[in-house]
């Protein structure tokens, strides 16, 4: 996986799904994030071939509910994103999808309560020695690519100084999203601390925050100095947003994004029929 010069789907949770992977590489995104799987449950999934389709599937025992999808045509460009708070753990889930996918990318900004109850997401800010464990842990584990993203700390100082831990890890790249835990998507992302953070490093640095139209991703790698730029909300409203050329219309990538879904939904709907199911 290389991470420069990359424009970059950002995990979304319920939005990040294959379909919509899918559908953002096809208008140009280079790295696609997954939705945030949450360890507990992806340990307790077992891979499979879905032939009737064409992905593989990681399927919860006994509910037999798919957790997460992927396929070949993405295999070298999905981060596999998971919400975790032990080393241990996160390695088990790790090992079931690591062949699978391009990169693994441990959650470290998600502000939401399902997440930071757990003592994942942002929870994770302000436990250096824990980030340590499960990224060293990751690294000396696996031949597959591990990165992490966060968001700023209180200070510029402090967002700095964990970056530098982070790096030490050995992670092949590390995103920042431009907004403290406490910010609100209207408050406006603060690209001057994430230019803090990329002149501290050595390893790429994705930047994330306020991308909502194709200019946006040189602004913020001008402003940055960011290698690579990851996008969300704009790519949520738009998933053209990756075209050079400017985004087509909402209505013509629903369409799109409806076709993505069919041919999925058709190919089972054909197979059931052929074994009589």
């Amino acid at each position: 996986m290389e991470y420069r010069n990359k424009l970059v789907l950002a995990p979304m949770v319920r939005v990040g799904t294959l379909p919509f992977r899918l559908l953002a590489a096809q208008y140009g995104a280079d790295i696609t994030y997954g939705e945030e799987i949450i360890d507990h449950k992806m340990v307790k999934c077992e891979r499979r071939i879905n032939d009737l389709i064409g992905s593989t599937d990681f399927v919860e025992k006994g509910t037999e509910n798919v957790v997460f999808r992927t396929c070949d045509q993405e295999k070298e460009r999905v981060v596999f994103q998971m919400g975790t708070s032990d080393a241990m753990r996160a390695l088990t889930a790790s090992q079931l999808v690591c062949n699978d996918v391009a990169a693994i990318d441990i959650n470290m900004g998600c502000p939401k309560s399902f997440s930071v109850s757990g003592g994942m997401g942002s929870a994770l800010l302000s436990k250096p020695e824990l980030i340590h464990d499960i990224l060293t842990t990751l690294r000396r584990n696996l031949n597959t690519p591990v990165t992490c993203k966060i968001r700023l700390l209180k200070s510029p100082h402090d967002t700095v100084e964990l970056a530098r831990r982070i790096e030490k890890t050995g992670v092949s790249a590390l995103a920042v999203h431009g907004r403290k835990v406490p910010d609100r998507p209207r408050d406006p992302a603060k690209w001057n601390e994430i230019a803090d953070v990329v002149s501290a490093l050595s390893i790429p640095v994705i930047a994330n925050g306020d991308v909502f139209e194709y200019d946006d991703f040189q602004r913020i790698k001008s402003a940055t100095g960011a290698s690579s730029v990851m996008v969300a909300r704009g790519a949520l409203w738009n998933a053209s947003i990756f075209l050079p050329e400017g985004k087509v219309s909402y209505e013509a990538v629903k369409r799109e994004y409806i076709r993505k879904l069919c041919e999925i939904s058709f190919q089972y709907l054909y197979w059931w029929s052929v074994l009589g199911l």
